[in-house]
C-alpha cells in the first residue's frame, strides 16, 4: 500500500500522508477562504451569521449571551442578505469595502459555552439548558 511497509502502522502512515498533503491543503484552503470571503462580502454577511442556532444548541446559548445590539446587527445583516438575494443584486461597492466577513463576534462565545459544557461533563453535573434538538 503506497510502498509503505505494513509494520509501520496506520498512525505513522496517516502522519506521513498528512505531511505530504499539507502544502496542498494550504493552497486549497486559502483559495476556499477567499471564495467564501467574496460571497460573504457580496451579501454583506459575516461568517458567524451563517451559524444556525436551530441545529447547534451551543450557538443558541451563545446568542442568548450576546448583547441585544449585536443580535440586532446580526438580524439586519441577515435581512439585507435575503433582500439582496431575492432581488438578484449585490451590495453596492461603497458598502462592500466596509465589510469584514471574518471578524468573529459569535465564535468566542460559542467556544466559551463549549468549554463550560466540557467542564460540566468532567465534573459530572447537569447542563443548565436542554440539549435536545427539536
Amino acid at each position: 500500500f503506497l510502498g509503505f511497509p505494513l509494520f509501520l502502522g496506520t498512525s505513522v502512515m496517516s502522519k506521513v500522508f498528512g505531511a505530504l498533503m499539507e502544502p496542498f491543503h494550504r493552497v486549497v484552503g486559502g483559495w476556499y477562504r477567499r471564495q467564501v470571503e467574496k460571497e460573504l462580502i457580496k451579501y454583506g454577511l459575516r461568517y458567524d451569521d451563517l451559524l444556525d442556532p436551530n441545529m447547534n444548541l451551543d450557538v443558541k446559548e451563545a446568542l442568548n449571551r450576546l448583547p441585544q445590539s449585536e443580535i440586532d446587527l446580526r438580524n439586519q445583516r441577515i435581512k439585507r442578505a435575503i433582500d439582496i438575494s431575492q432581488k438578484h443584486t449585490e451590495l453596492p461597492d461603497e458598502f462592500k469595502k466596509l465589510q469584514t466577513p471574518f471578524k468573529h463576534y459569535l465564535k468566542p462565545m460559542v467556544k466559551q459555552v463549549e468549554l463550560e459544557n466540557e467542564e460540566r461533563a468532567s465534573l459530572g453535573t447537569g447542563k443548565p439548558y436542554d440539549r435536545q434538538i427539536p
